[in-house]
C-alpha cells in the first residue's frame, strides 16, 4: 500500500516496498530500476531471421495485466496451474504473472510423450490449465486426468470449449484496490512444480520454493560471476527466469528446445555476435555442435570477444568439447562444467583450466589467427582429442577410469558419499560417509535442495534422508541423487554414473561413466555406453560404441561411424580390448557392439538412454544367432508387395485374369501390407529410435517389411 512522506513541501507518494525474497518481486524491482532496458530478445515468430525486443517495463506491465486477469478468473494463491507455452516472452510473462498472484506453475517437458505427461498432470491434480488449442483438446479428451481443472485458459484469441482466452484476461480492468498488488509470497512458499525427465525411472514432481530458487540464483551468481550487465543466450527457460531475477538481458537461442543437438550453429554464432552475448548455458550436445562449427575448416573468423562465460551441464561434458572451445574462444572466456539435478542445482562446478590441466591451452592469439587455416586442417584430421591430451588435468584421470570430475561443491552446498543401497536410507549420521576415493551414492544438502516431492511420500522416503544433529540443532534433509561418485583428496567430486545403471556382474559392479571414459579417449570413438544383459548379479557387460563421422567432431546425433568399414571396425575392437586390459576399471570387458546413434534424453539431448540400449544389445545378441532365418522371413512381406503392385498394374492395363480367388487374395494382401503394417508403426518407433534410426526410416521400413524388420532390432 502506498505511503506519503513530507519533503518540506508537497507530500510525496512512496511506492510500496517490494518483497525481495519473492521471485516476482525481483522482476518488479528491476522494472522500476531500468524500465527501458531490454529484458527479452527473441526470434521473430513470423519466420524471418530478425529478432524482437521486450523491455523490463513492457514485461512488467504485461505481468501485472495477466495477474489481474488470473485473479478475475479464479487463479489465485496456491492454484496448481498446468503451463504449456512455447519459449518466448509470453512464457516468461505467464510464469511471473503466476508467481505474482501466488499460483503454482506445473512444468513438464512435452518431449517425454503424451502418456507420461498425462501421468505427471494426474499426479499433481492441477486446478487450472494454460495452453494452446491443441493442448486444450488433449485436456478435454483426458477428462479423468484433468478432472480437477476448473479454470482453462487458451493461448490466443479463441478458446476451445468453456473457459477463458489469454487475450481476454490480459484486458481485465484494473480495480485500483489491493487486489491488484502482488500476493505476499516468498520464503518457503511453493513457487513451482517441475518434473524430472524420468530417464531412469518414473518422472517426479519437484517442489521449488522462492527460497530455493533465489538460493540457486545466488549460487550461480557467485560461482559464475553473473551480473545485471550480462547478455545471456538462453537454451533452457528456467535460466531465463534467473536472468530476469538478475536484471540482465536474455536472448532466446534460435533452436527447437526438444532438438538442441540439431540446432544450426551458424545461427547461434550470429546471435552471439549480433547481441554481444557475454554468457550462455548449453547442453553438451549443443556445445559439441557449436565447437564443430567454430573449429571446422569453413569456420570463418568468429573470435566472440564478448563471450566471457560458457556453462554446460545436464550430462557429462566430453573433455574434447571443452578443449575445442578453449582453443577457439577469447582468452578471457571461462568454460564451466556444472553438475546438478532437477532437485538441486547446481551441486558442483569446475573450470576448463582444471579439466585440461593447462592454464595456457590456447596459443597466443596472434599466432592462432595467422595459422588459422593450418590449425583447422589439423583439427579436422586429428580431432579435439589431441587438444585434450596436451594437458594433464582431470581429463587424463578420466581416461584412466576414475570417472568425470565435476568440481567442488558450490558455496552453501554440502556433499557426502554413502554406501550404495537400492532401498530407503532412513537415517544419516557422522559414521555413514565414505572416505575419499571410495565410490558410493552422492548425497547433497543445502538451501538450493528441494525438500520434498509433490504429493509423493513414497518418493520422499526413497530419495530424502534425515540427519539428526547433536545438541538440539535442527535436523538436516539430504537429497539422494541416485548418482554414483567419489570425493578426492582435494575435495573434488568425481561422477561415476547412475546407481540403477551400474552393471552387476557375478564378480563386481561396473560403473558406466568410469568404464566409458577409458574408451571415449580413443580418437575414432564419439561416445560409448556400458550396458548389462541378464539379471542383476549375473549380468554380462557389453560396450555399445558410436563412432566419429570422420570430421573430428562427430555429428549432431544419429549417423556416427558411416566412414568406418568392417575391417576398420574389427581393428578398432581389438584396440578397445587392449585399452580395457590396461585399466582396472575396465579389465575383462571384451564385448563391443557398434551402434549408429544413441538414444538420448529430450531435455538436453545428451543423457544416454542406457535402458533402451540394453534391450537393443540383448536383441542384437539373439539376432546374431538366428539372422539367416530372420532375413529369409523378410521375403514374405516383399512377395506380398510384389503381388500387390503387380495386381494393381494388371488391373490398370485391363490384363488381370477374371479369377475371384485372386481378387480376394489381392484385397487380403492389401489389408495386410498396408493396414497391418501401418498399425505396427507406433510399436516400431521406440525400437527403431533406440537402434539409431530416424522416424522416416522406421516408418518406411515398417511399411515395407512389417514385424519381420522391427522385431529384430
Amino acid at each position: 500500500m502506498a505511503r506519503t512522506r513530507s519533503t518540506g513541501g508537497a507530500p510525496v507518494v512512496e511506492q510500496p516496498a517490494i518483497e525481495t525474497d519473492s521471485v516476482a518481486g525481483w522482476l518488479e524491482r528491476n522494472a522500476r530500476a531500468f524500465p527501458d532496458k531490454p529484458a527479452v530478445i527473441h526470434p521473430d515468430s513470423r519466420g524471418s531471421d530478425g529478432y524482437r525486443t521486450i523491455t523490463y517495463g513492457e514485461l512488467q506491465r504485461t505481468v501485472e495485466d495477466l495477474g489481474r486477469g488470473f485473479r478475475s478468473a479464479g487463479i489465485t494463491r496456491g492454484t496448481r496451474t498446468v503451463l504449456m507455452a512455447p519459449p518466448g516472452p509470453e512464457l516468461f510473462a505467464l510464469c511471473f504473472a503466476l508467481f505474482r498472484v501466488g499460483a503454482v506453475p506445473v512444468v513438464v517437458d512435452p518431449g517425454m510423450g503424451v502418456r507420461r505427461m498425462l501421468h505427471c498432470y494426474r499426479a499433481v491434480g492441477a486446478e487450472a490449465f494454460i495452453g494452446p488449442p491443441l493442448a486444450q483438446l488433449v485436456r478435454v479428451l483426458g477428462r479423468r486426468t484433468f478432472a480437477a481443472v476448473r479454470v482453462p485458459v487458451t493461448l490466443g484469441r479463441r478458446r476451445l470449449g468453456r473457459g477463458h482466452t489469454l487475450t481476454a484476461l490480459r484486458t481485465a480492468p484494473a480495480t485500483g484496490s489491493r487486489a491488484d498488488a502482488a500476493a505476499p509470497t516468498g520464503g518457503d512458499d511453493l513457487l513451482m512444480i517441475g518434473f524430472t525427465t524420468g530417464s531412469t525411472g518414473p518422472a517426479k514432481g519437484v517442489e521449488y520454493t522462492h527460497r530455493m530458487a533465489l538460493s540457486i540464483a545466488r549460487q550461480i551468481e557467485e560461482v559464475h560471476g553473473r551480473t545485471r550487465d550480462d547478455v545471456s543466450l538462453v537454451t533452457l527457460p528456467f535460466y531465463g527466469v534467473l536472468d530476469l531475477v538478475y536484471g540482465s538481458t536474455l536472448v532466446l537461442a534460435p533452436l527447437a528446445p526438444a532438438r538442441v543437438a540439431q540446432a544450426d550453429p551458424a545461427r547461434l554464432v550470429d546471435a552471439l555476435e549480433r547481441f554481444r552475448v557475454t554468457t550462455m548455458f548449453a547442453s553438451p550436445a549443443l556445445l559439441r555442435n557449436l565447437a564443430g562449427h567454430l573449429t571446422g575448416p569453413a569456420r570463418g573468423h568468429h573470435p566472440l570477444p564478448d563471450l566471457r562465460c560458457v556453462v554446460s551441464g545436464g550430462a557429462p561434458v566430453p573433455d574434447t568439447v571443452v578443449a575445442a572451445l578453449r582453443r577457439v574462444l577469447d582468452e578471457k572466456a571461462k568454460i564451466h562444467v556444472t553438475y546438478g539435478a532437477t532437485e538441486v542445482l547446481p551441486i558442483t562446478s569446475i573450470e576448463a583450466a582444471e579439466i585440461l590441466g593447462d592454464d595456457d591451452v590456447r596459443t597466443d592469439r596472434e599466432d592462432a589467427d595467422a595459422d588459422a587455416d593450418a590449425e583447422a586442417e589439423a583439427e579436422a584430421e586429428a580431432g579435439p582429442e589431441a587438444v585434450a591430451a596436451s594437458g594433464a588435468g582431470t581429463a587424463a584421470r578420466s581416461a584412466a577410469g576414475e570417472g568425470t570430475c565435476v568440481g567442488r561443491p558450490v558455496p552453501g552446498t554440502r556433499v557426502t558419499i554413502v554406501p550404495v543401497t537400492d532401498g530407503p536410507l532412513a537415517r544419516l549420521d557422522s559414521t555413514t560417509g565414505l572416505p575419499a576415493g571410495r565410490v558410493g551414492e552422492i548425497l547433497v544438502h543445502g538451501d538450493s535442495v528441494s525438500r520434498r516431492y509433490h504429493r509423493a511420500p513414497q518418493s520422499d522416503a526413497a530419495h530424502k534422508v534425515t540427519e539428526e544433529r547433536p545438541d538440539g540443532e535442527d535436523s538436516r534433509i539430504w537429497h539422494r541423487t541416485g548418482d554414483l561418485g567419489h570425493l578426492d583428496a582435494e575435495g573434488r567430486l568425481w561422477f561415476c554414473g547412475r546407481a540403477v545403471q551400474r552393471v552387476r556382474t557375478g564378480y563386481r559392479d561396473l560403473h558406466t561413466v568410469r568404464c566409458e571414459g577409458v574408451f571415449n579417449a580413443h580418437p575414432l570413438v564419439r561416445r560409448t555406453a556400458l550396458v548389462g544383459i541378464g539379471p542383476a548379479g549375473a549380468q554380462r557387460p557389453v560396450i555399445c560404441v558410436e563412432i566419429e563421422t570422420g570430421t573430428g567432431q562427430g555429428g549432431g546425433g544419429g549417423q556416427g561411424g558411416a566412414a568406418l568399414d568392417e575391417s576398420g571396425w574389427t581393428e578398432l575392437v581389438a584396440e578397445l580390448r587392449t585399452m580395457a586390459e590396461a585399466h582396472a576399471a575396465t579389465t575383462g570387458l571384451h564385448e563391443f557392439l557398434r551402434h549408429p546413434g544413441f538414444p538420448v534424453d529430450i531435455r538436453h539431448n545428451a543423457k544416454i538412454g542406457r535402458e533402451e540400449l540394453a534391450r537393443w544389445a540383448e536383441r542384437q545378441q539373439a539376432r546374431s544367432a538366428s539372422s539367416p532365418a530372420r532375413r529369409a522371413a523378410r521375403i514374405v512381406p516383399l512377395a506380398g508387395w510384389a503381388y500387390l503392385v503387380g495386381g494393381a498394374v494388371c488391373a490398370a492395363t485391363g490384363s488381370a485374369p477374371d479369377v475371384p480367388v485372386l481378387r480376394w487374395l489381392w484385397w487380403i494382401d492389401a489389408f495386410l501390407s498396408i493396414g497391418v503394417h501401418a498399425a505396427q508403426i507406433p510399436l516400431a518407433l521406440p525400437r527403431g529410435r533406440a537402434a539409431g534410426h530416424g522416424t522416416a526410416a522406421v516408418v518406411g521400413r515398417t511399411m515395407l517389411y512389417g514385424a519381420t524388420w522391427w522385431r529384430a532390432l
